[in-house]
């Protein structure tokens, strides 16, 4: 074999060479330390006492009461953030699905939050929430309505930060959508005018088939990315109170120092999850997919 053909053989692993090094080195092997870990009482204050202890972890994690606390937060917070941003985003989406100037520059104003630091805005709506000076109980006060507790109270607190995920995520699936109902040939509603098709029969028989891999992309980075929120309940809450807004990964975070093979573990078994849940979004909703 001769030098060229050599080449044309090994080219393709050379160009891919330097991603797969990336997610060996930032993907696979944080992965394999992290299960290492788990396997271990690991004190980063006073490594000496590390020591391996099998699955004393993982048996100490489904045990534990603050751990069903911080799932079960968890899990609300992404079925509300997941569902009522893919309903909002879509209600907006067919508003702007007209092309004009005034469309555009509305994108642009919802699109905004997405860029902004979640660190900015969550200390944005912190003020915003604030009980006694705060502009959404002045804005309650002036109607007539009883002020609320917001971000003070265990009922009200994770309602609030579930309103902050979802007013800064909704601009970035909104041109998603938007982009995605551009894209349908008018033809296709030409012929279903031509049959009387209702607006709702168009909608739900046409548009939804059609952007539904939009949607079920939007379905699965959401629900990966709402099971792994820290930063609004970081800046906003501190997990409080009374851990009512504690996630699971902000529980991850407070065992950090005391024992990180405890965080370890929470942290496979919050992978567990995430793949099992995205194993069953393919297994159940990929087959009603409508790729064209």
């Amino acid at each position: 074999m001769d030098k060229q053909s050599r080449w044309a053989q090994l080219r393709p692993y050379m160009m891919i060479a330097p991603a797969m090094a990336g997610i060996l080195a930032f993907v696979i092997y944080p992965i394999l330390y992290l299960i290492y870990l788990s396997f271990f009482k690991y004190n980063l204050m006073n490594k000496d006492k590390s020591k391996f202890i099998g699955l004393d972890n993982f048996t100490q994690i489904f045990t534990r009461a603050d751990f069903y606390k911080a799932l079960s937060n968890t899990m609300i917070y992404t079925a509300s953030v997941v569902l009522l941003t893919m309903f909002i985003s879509l209600l907006i989406a067919v508003w702007l699905n007209k092309k004009s100037k005034i469309n555009v520059i509305v994108q642009a104003g919802i699109f905004t939050p997405h860029i902004i630091s979640i660190v900015s805005i969550s200390l944005v709506w912190l003020w915003l929430m604030e009980p006694n000076l705060g502009f959404l109980n002045y804005v309650l006060k002036t109607l007539g309505l009883p002020p609320s507790q917001w971000l003070q109270s265990s009922k009200t607190a994770l309602l609030s930060v579930i309103i902050v995920s979802v007013w800064q995520g909704i601009g970035y699936y909104v041109l998603i959508i938007v982009a995605a109902l551009q894209s349908i040939s008018p033809s296709i509603y030409e012929a279903a005018a031509l049959d009387n098709a209702s607006k709702w029969k168009v909608f739900y028989k046409i548009t939804l088939p059609i952007i539904s891999p939009q949607l079920f992309f939007i379905l699965v980075i959401m629900t990966i990315g709402s099971f792994k929120v820290f930063d609004t309940v970081q800046v906003m809450t501190g997990g409080g109170p009374n851990n009512a807004t504690n996630t699971i990964v902000y529980y991850i975070y407070g065992f950090r120092t005391t024992n990180i093979g405890y965080s370890a573990a929470t942290g496979v078994v919050l992978m567990a999850i995430i793949g099992l849940l995205t194993f069953v979004y393919f297994r159940l909703l990929s087959k009603k997919v409508h790729y064209q």
